[in-house]
């Protein structure tokens, strides 16, 4: 008869074989691990830029982590989940969509060149009375501007009553319109019609409402029918003039709406349309001058006010795009930094198009789905730190060396 073993026993022989089994595969798989992916060099997390030949403490006392190249891409490097920690790496999404085009700018009001009017005389003579005396004062349409003592429009007056006299009707009619055509008023001709009374001093009169924005004459003095007596300018209506970045200059369109902000106007938004886009690059800011109109009937708006302003563009069609804080641009060419998992990133050179906003199209280089990166500690400050931390996470400088030796 045999002899069972107790049970206990055989418990303890199987745990005994079990835990060195599970010991022997890990060992060796950890041996195997080591062999395929061994780490290019080793780094503080505090101190990323500088490369360790081996493990071990930094010359600040920290623990060194190893980082790990992909051998099948150059551009790829493989850092460790505590190095991407402490960076503060962030990623974002590539997309496809609509683009709203903002594009902002500033601009001024100055007045609308089509509603100035200049006062001229059409005879010599000189100023006997001058209603209107100071640059900056309204007036209205048919208000008197000035009196004009002119023996060239006494003369005519003359001839136009002989020829009521004569009772001609053409001759009638033709001293009637050279009355008009001398800039004497339809009121001063029934008048002239009704007393036989030839006047001394001609009435000038406002053609439109507006306010005096040049006077260059005074009381008394002379003038010619080519001297700019006064200007006019109606300011119920004004231009603004803004300027668009050359990049943005295809996105601008004439009747597009525009939204100005005025800082004598705190949170009230002027609505205006885009009235004429210029058709010239201004060669020192390398900006396209634009014309905007507002309606002004209150004459709030006054010329030379400054304003923030947004022309509103018609978004585009669905397009690939990200956003720009990921992109970095030097003077080779335009490229990524994309988040490939597993704590690897790659280098992506891409072909980029129209920015909007915090976001840029991407042309190629970039499918919907990939993830790039747009913050880090350090990488992602600004587009020169983010290059120059890239090549220091690649390529060891003397100083990395030196750091080296003096850790060993």
């Amino acid at each position: 008869m045999k002899q069972r073993l107790p049970l206990f026993i055989v418990i303890a022989c199987i745990l005994i074989v079990t835990i060195g089994l599970a010991y022997y595969l890990k060992g060796n798989h950890s041996t195997q691990h080591k062999e395929q992916a061994k780490p290019s060099y080793w780094i503080d997390p505090m101190e990323p830029e500088v490369h360790y030949p081996g493990p071990g403490k930094s010359h600040m006392g920290m623990d060194l982590v190893p980082v790990y190249p992909k051998a099948d891409n150059p551009k790829t490097i493989h850092i460790s989940s505590a190095v991407v920690q402490n960076l503060g790496i962030q990623t974002a999404l590539v997309v496809k969509g609509p683009l709203s085009k903002r594009i902002n700018t500033v601009g001024y009001i100055q007045s609308n060149e089509d509603n100035i009017s200049h006062i001229h005389t059409y005879a010599d003579g000189w100023l006997r009375k001058l209603a209107v005396k100071a640059v900056g004062e309204s007036v209205h349409t048919g208000q008197l501007l000035f009196q004009l003592y002119s023996p060239t429009l006494v003369n005519a007056q003359s001839d136009y009553l002989l020829t009521l006299n004569s009772g001609n009707t053409g001759l009638i009619n033709a001293a009637h319109k050279q009355l008009l055509a001398l800039q004497i008023s339809e009121q001063q001709i029934q008048q002239l019609t009704q007393t036989h009374q030839v006047s001394q001093l001609v009435d000038i009169y406002a053609p439109q409402n507006g306010v005096v924005i040049a006077l260059n004459v005074r009381e008394g003095m002379r003038v010619t029918p080519e001297m700019d007596i006064m200007s006019l300018s109606d300011l119920a209506n004004v231009w603004m003039m803004a300027e668009v970045d050359e990049a943005q200059a295809t996105w601008v369109k004439v009747g597009e709406p525009v939204e100005a902000r005025f800082t004598a106007f705190p949170g009230k938004i002027w609505q205006g349309r885009v009235a004429y886009v210029y058709p010239t690059i201004n060669a020192t800011t390398r900006t396209l001058p634009v014309r905007i109109q507002f309606d002004n009937p209150n004459l709030e708006l006054k010329p030379n006010m400054y304003a923030d302003v947004d022309i509103l563009v018609a978004s585009s069609n669905p397009v690939v795009n990200m956003p720009l804080a990921a992109l970095i641009q030097n003077s080779q060419n335009n490229h990524v930094i994309l988040y490939l998992g597993e704590g690897r990133f790659q280098v992506q050179p891409v072909t980029v198009g129209m920015e909007s906003g915090d976001r840029v199209e991407i042309l190629s280089g970039l499918a919907v789905g990939d993830k790039v990166v747009t913050s880090g500690q350090f990488l992602l400050d600004s587009e020169a730190n983010l290059s120059a931390g890239l090549q220091r996470l690649q390529t060891p400088t003397n100083t990395m060396q030196m750091g080296a030796e003096k850790n060993k």
